[in-house]
Protein backbone atom coordinates (compact mmCIF):
# COMPACT_ATOMS: atom_id res chain seq x y z
CA UNK A 1 0.00 0.00 0.00
CA UNK A 2 1.29 3.61 -1.13
CA UNK A 3 1.44 5.93 1.81
CA UNK A 4 1.08 9.72 1.58
CA UNK A 5 1.55 12.82 4.12
CA UNK A 6 -0.56 15.45 3.36
CA UNK A 7 0.80 18.56 5.80
CA UNK A 8 -1.65 20.98 6.02
CA UNK A 9 -5.14 18.96 5.85
CA UNK A 10 -7.35 20.86 8.49
CA UNK A 11 -9.60 21.93 5.20
CA UNK A 12 -9.77 22.95 1.70
CA UNK A 13 -7.12 21.39 -0.73
CA UNK A 14 -5.40 19.49 1.76
CA UNK A 15 -8.41 18.05 3.13
CA UNK A 16 -9.39 17.03 -0.34
CA UNK A 17 -6.40 15.92 -1.08
CA UNK A 18 -6.04 13.56 2.30
CA UNK A 19 -9.81 12.29 1.02
CA UNK A 20 -8.40 11.84 -2.79
CA UNK A 21 -5.42 9.64 -1.55
CA UNK A 22 -7.69 7.68 1.04
CA UNK A 23 -10.49 6.88 -2.12
CA UNK A 24 -7.64 5.81 -4.26
CA UNK A 25 -6.19 3.44 -1.37
CA UNK A 26 -3.54 4.85 -0.03
CA UNK A 27 -2.60 5.00 3.77
CA UNK A 28 -2.84 8.63 4.63
CA UNK A 29 -1.15 10.54 7.49
CA UNK A 30 -2.86 14.06 7.49
CA UNK A 31 -1.80 16.89 9.65
CA UNK A 32 -4.48 19.17 11.33
CA UNK A 33 -4.39 22.30 13.42
CA UNK A 34 -5.67 22.02 17.17
CA UNK A 35 -9.58 21.71 17.24
CA UNK A 36 -9.39 21.48 13.02
CA UNK A 37 -11.93 18.34 11.28
CA UNK A 38 -10.62 15.28 10.12
CA UNK A 39 -10.84 13.06 7.30
CA UNK A 40 -12.11 9.72 7.39
CA UNK A 41 -9.97 6.87 6.80
CA UNK A 42 -6.23 9.09 7.33
CA UNK A 43 -4.74 8.53 10.25
CA UNK A 44 -4.36 12.25 12.21
CA UNK A 45 -1.47 14.71 13.95
CA UNK A 46 -1.49 17.86 15.37
CA UNK A 47 1.01 20.61 13.72
CA UNK A 48 1.52 24.06 12.83
CA UNK A 49 4.27 24.24 10.19
CA UNK A 50 5.45 27.43 11.94
CA UNK A 51 6.86 25.72 15.14
CA UNK A 52 9.99 23.65 15.27
CA UNK A 53 8.56 21.60 17.84
CA UNK A 54 5.71 20.39 16.34
CA UNK A 55 7.47 19.28 13.52
CA UNK A 56 10.22 17.86 15.37
CA UNK A 57 7.65 15.70 17.53
CA UNK A 58 5.71 14.48 14.33
CA UNK A 59 8.66 13.47 13.21
CA UNK A 60 9.93 11.23 16.28
CA UNK A 61 6.63 9.89 16.15
CA UNK A 62 6.94 8.74 12.47
CA UNK A 63 10.34 6.88 13.13
CA UNK A 64 10.25 3.88 11.67
CA UNK A 65 7.64 5.15 8.32
CA UNK A 66 7.89 6.22 4.95
CA UNK A 67 6.36 7.78 2.47
CA UNK A 68 5.83 7.85 -1.31
CA UNK A 69 4.46 11.42 -1.34
CA UNK A 70 5.34 14.54 0.95
CA UNK A 71 2.55 17.01 -0.40
CA UNK A 72 3.12 20.36 1.69
CA UNK A 73 0.05 22.13 1.72
CA UNK A 74 0.26 24.55 4.92
CA UNK A 75 -0.07 28.46 3.97
CA UNK A 76 -2.12 31.90 4.38
CA UNK A 77 -3.12 34.57 3.01
CA UNK A 78 -3.77 37.06 5.15
CA UNK A 79 -3.37 40.21 2.85
CA UNK A 80 -4.36 41.28 -0.76
CA UNK A 81 -2.94 44.80 -0.97
CA UNK A 82 0.61 46.22 -2.96
CA UNK A 83 3.20 45.68 -0.26
CA UNK A 84 3.30 49.73 0.61
CA UNK A 85 -0.21 48.85 1.91
CA UNK A 86 0.87 45.82 4.00
CA UNK A 87 1.68 45.63 7.34
CA UNK A 88 5.15 44.55 7.36
CA UNK A 89 4.69 42.09 10.73
CA UNK A 90 2.04 40.39 7.94
CA UNK A 91 4.15 40.15 5.13
CA UNK A 92 6.49 39.01 7.30
CA UNK A 93 4.31 35.85 8.18
CA UNK A 94 3.32 35.09 5.41
CA UNK A 95 6.20 34.84 4.01
CA UNK A 96 7.48 32.20 6.86
CA UNK A 97 4.46 30.21 6.46
CA UNK A 98 4.66 29.63 2.47
CA UNK A 99 8.23 29.78 1.58
CA UNK A 100 10.47 29.43 4.90
CA UNK A 101 8.29 26.48 6.73
CA UNK A 102 7.67 24.30 4.09
CA UNK A 103 11.37 24.32 3.12
CA UNK A 104 12.49 23.62 6.85
CA UNK A 105 9.70 20.80 6.75
CA UNK A 106 10.69 19.17 4.11
CA UNK A 107 14.51 18.65 5.31
CA UNK A 108 13.40 17.84 8.19
CA UNK A 109 11.27 14.38 6.75
CA UNK A 110 13.57 13.71 3.96
CA UNK A 111 14.54 10.79 5.98
CA UNK A 112 10.88 9.65 5.83
CA UNK A 113 10.93 9.77 2.03
CA UNK A 114 10.75 6.24 0.40
CA UNK A 115 13.32 5.36 -2.33
CA UNK A 116 11.53 7.05 -5.63
CA UNK A 117 9.32 9.34 -3.52
CA UNK A 118 8.26 12.53 -4.28
CA UNK A 119 8.22 16.23 -2.47
CA UNK A 120 5.25 18.52 -3.37
CA UNK A 121 5.07 22.34 -2.60
CA UNK A 122 1.98 23.71 -2.73
CA UNK A 123 2.67 26.73 -4.38
CA UNK A 124 0.44 28.96 -6.93
CA UNK A 125 1.01 30.47 -10.73
CA UNK A 126 0.86 33.53 -8.64
CA UNK A 127 4.39 32.85 -7.66
CA UNK A 128 5.69 33.24 -11.32
CA UNK A 129 7.25 36.26 -11.80
CA UNK A 130 6.80 35.95 -16.15
CA UNK A 131 3.17 35.33 -15.80
CA UNK A 132 2.67 38.57 -13.45
CA UNK A 133 0.40 41.32 -15.80
CA UNK A 134 -1.38 42.64 -12.99
CA UNK A 135 0.29 43.53 -9.69
CA UNK A 136 -1.17 43.44 -6.33
CA UNK A 137 -1.26 40.90 -3.51
CA UNK A 138 2.57 41.38 -3.49
CA UNK A 139 3.26 39.53 -0.25
CA UNK A 140 1.60 36.27 -1.11
CA UNK A 141 2.77 36.92 -4.55
CA UNK A 142 6.25 37.84 -3.02
CA UNK A 143 6.09 34.28 -0.73
CA UNK A 144 4.94 31.70 -3.33
CA UNK A 145 7.90 32.90 -5.89
CA UNK A 146 10.57 32.88 -3.16
CA UNK A 147 9.00 29.10 -1.93
CA UNK A 148 9.05 28.41 -5.93
CA UNK A 149 13.19 29.71 -5.20
CA UNK A 150 13.40 27.82 -2.40
CA UNK A 151 12.60 24.71 -3.70
CA UNK A 152 15.06 25.36 -6.49
CA UNK A 153 17.50 25.08 -4.00
CA UNK A 154 16.36 22.40 -2.23
CA UNK A 155 15.78 20.06 -5.48
CA UNK A 156 20.14 20.85 -6.17
CA UNK A 157 20.89 20.06 -2.23
CA UNK A 158 19.27 16.43 -3.28
CA UNK A 159 20.11 15.73 -7.01
CA UNK A 160 17.80 12.90 -7.90
CA UNK A 161 14.89 13.29 -6.12
CA UNK A 162 11.27 14.34 -7.60
CA UNK A 163 10.26 17.59 -6.44
CA UNK A 164 7.03 18.78 -7.64
CA UNK A 165 6.09 22.76 -7.34
CA UNK A 166 2.04 22.69 -7.62
CA UNK A 167 -0.38 24.92 -8.98
CA UNK A 168 -3.78 24.05 -7.69
CA UNK A 169 -6.09 26.26 -9.82
CA UNK A 170 -8.31 28.93 -8.69
CA UNK A 171 -10.46 26.57 -6.52
CA UNK A 172 -13.26 26.87 -4.51
CA UNK A 173 -12.13 27.60 -1.00
CA UNK A 174 -12.18 30.21 2.13
CA UNK A 175 -9.19 31.54 -0.06
CA UNK A 176 -10.22 31.02 -3.10
CA UNK A 177 -13.68 32.07 -2.90
CA UNK A 178 -16.85 31.48 -4.00
CA UNK A 179 -16.05 33.16 -7.76
CA UNK A 180 -13.55 30.78 -8.29
CA UNK A 181 -14.04 28.34 -11.16
CA UNK A 182 -12.71 25.32 -10.28
CA UNK A 183 -14.16 22.72 -7.37
CA UNK A 184 -12.04 21.13 -4.96
CA UNK A 185 -12.71 17.60 -6.30
CA UNK A 186 -11.50 19.11 -9.69
CA UNK A 187 -8.42 20.07 -8.67
CA UNK A 188 -7.70 17.30 -6.50
CA UNK A 189 -8.21 15.01 -8.31
CA UNK A 190 -5.78 16.72 -11.41
CA UNK A 191 -3.39 17.23 -8.73
CA UNK A 192 -3.25 13.43 -7.17
CA UNK A 193 -3.00 12.51 -11.03
CA UNK A 194 -0.10 15.10 -11.81
CA UNK A 195 1.78 13.48 -8.79
CA UNK A 196 1.34 10.07 -9.92
CA UNK A 197 2.69 11.09 -13.82
CA UNK A 198 5.70 12.37 -11.84
CA UNK A 199 6.93 9.50 -10.40
CA UNK A 200 9.99 8.34 -10.36
CA UNK A 201 11.04 11.82 -12.74
CA UNK A 202 14.02 12.96 -10.54
CA UNK A 203 14.09 16.31 -11.39
CA UNK A 204 12.18 19.99 -10.44
CA UNK A 205 8.78 20.95 -12.21
CA UNK A 206 6.63 23.73 -11.84
CA UNK A 207 2.81 22.52 -13.28
CA UNK A 208 -0.06 23.05 -12.81
CA UNK A 209 -3.39 20.85 -11.93
CA UNK A 210 -3.65 19.97 -15.36
CA UNK A 211 -0.16 19.11 -16.15
CA UNK A 212 0.70 22.36 -17.93
CA UNK A 213 4.29 24.04 -17.13
CA UNK A 214 3.99 27.56 -15.44
CA UNK A 215 6.65 30.25 -16.40
CA UNK A 216 9.07 30.90 -13.71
Amino acid sequence: MKTALIVGASRGLGKGLAEQYVRDGWRVLATVRKGSGEVEGAAFAILDIDQPQTVSALHEATAGQVFDVIFIVAGVATTWGPIHETDPEDALRVYRTNAVSPILFAEAFIDRLAAGGQIVFMTSRMGSIGENGSGGVDAYRASKAALNMLAKSFAIRHPGLTVTLMHPGWVKTDMGGSNAPIAVQTSVGGMVKQVSRRAGAGDLAFVDYAGQPIAW
